[in-house]
């Protein structure tokens, strides 16, 4: 399920194929070789997976899982579970250009509706797969980097080329089967004073790390 209009539109641009679409406003979208079914409101909420839904619903096939390999750089999630981590996670994978996602076999499941919306349209444009990450690590030939509080400074750390960046579950962080394949461990410094904050959402962690990284222009 595709929700609200903007999301369904980057459908015409990508291997996704729509089967159906269930709209309040069938004008508004312009598919002619798609079955368009007009609703109302009432109807919408009741499909849709969205506190607020808005718009409209599309049905799509999904796409056999393909493996793209010797990629210089891609995120690799152990176990993360929100699915709104997992589509904004995506979404910077988007804006930096990351071609592809490899996500531990208990990461939520990306075709999550919620995890679709969070995207805003950026699943059409990366590739997640799900592997065994100690199986995957294990044979990779990019340097594992793995955040962590302990790790070292991602201001004065030298970033390779070649790169496995491995974000943490949202509560437990990365477990140790996937750390015994670490090359390093990085950490976003504090600067500010409070003690109260603990950590960052790891969504938001991904964002300062991929800014820094990308800062370098290697890739």
């Amino acid at each position: 399920m595709v929700e609200g209009n903007k999301n369904i539109r980057e459908l015409a641009h990508s291997h996704y194929k729509i089967t159906e679409i269930f709209s309040i406003n069938p004008t508004a979208l312009d598919f002619p070789d798609v079955d368009i079914t007009q609703i109302n409101e009432n109807e919408l909420r009741k499909i849709s997976f969205l506190q607020h839904p808005k718009d409209s619903v599309a049905l799509c096939t999904t796409n056999p899982e393909t493996y793209i390999d010797q990629c210089a750089f891609q995120l690799v999630l152990d176990g993360i579970q929100d699915p709104g981590n997992l589509g904004t996670i995506i979404r910077l994978a988007d804006w930096f250009g990351i071609e592809q996602i490899v996500c531990s076999e208990d990461t939520v499941d990306f075709y999550n509706p919620k995890v679709i919306q969070a995207t805003m349209g950026s699943f059409t444009r990366v590739n997640v797969v799900y592997r065994d990450l100690e199986t995957f690590l294990q044979q990779s030939e990019n340097l594992n980097l793995g955040t962590d509080m302990e790790g070292e400074n991602i201001y004065s750390f030298n970033f390779p080329e070649k790169i496995n960046l491995i974000l943490g579950n949202e509560g437990n962080g990365l477990r140790s089967g996937t750390e015994k394949f670490l090359h390093h461990k990085i950490t976003i410094p504090r600067f500010g004073k409070s003690k109260s904050t603990e950590s960052l959402n790891v969504s938001m962690a991904a964002g300062i790390v991929l800014g820094q990284i990308f800062s370098d222009q290697k890739f």
